[in-house]
């Protein structure tokens, strides 16, 4: 069995099941970095900006987005 290394930063859940509504996935800062300048210039292009972060999808990547900066209308 071939070593992992990784951080515990570097875990995320695989939330691609459909049944993980409450399940928070974890990104790590600078993965949180890139997304936020990535939104800057491409705004909610989901699957550009996960087409620059490996391992990650568009789903993910938008569901942190709105967790986090979501304003309550």
């Amino acid at each position: 069995m071939a070593d992992l290394d990784q951080s515990s930063e570097d875990v995320s859940v695989d939330s691609r099941d459909g049944n993980s509504q409450d399940i928070k996935v974890e990104f790590t800062e600078d993965e949180e970095r890139l997304i936020a300048r990535m939104f800057s210039l491409l705004g909610d292009r989901w699957s550009l900006i996960a087409g620059r972060i490996p391992g990650r999808t568009a789903k993910e990547i938008e569901k942190y987005w709105t967790s986090r900066y979501s304003n309550s209308e």
